[in-house]
């Protein structure tokens, strides 16, 4: 199946989940990345279960703090 993730597609197999896709992709401390399938957002608890499927859009966000 293709999905496009950050922008550039890609070939996975069928099945893929999103933890595996994490870990294919090489994601850094994937437990505090923001995950969103089609502009939208896949909540925390429905991580581990969310299956992948041909044609999603996947964006891993990082959200960094700081500032005075």
């Amino acid at each position: 199946m293709t999905i496009t993730v950050a922008g550039e597609k890609k070939e996975y197999a069928e099945g893929l989940t999103l933890p595996e896709l994490l870990e294919a992709e090489k994601v850094e401390m994937p437990e505090y990345v923001t995950v969103s399938i089609n502009e939208e957002f896949v909540e925390s608890d429905k991580k581990a279960t969310t299956i992948l499927k041909d044609g999603d859009n996947v964006e891993f966000l990082y959200f960094m703090g700081g500032g005075c």
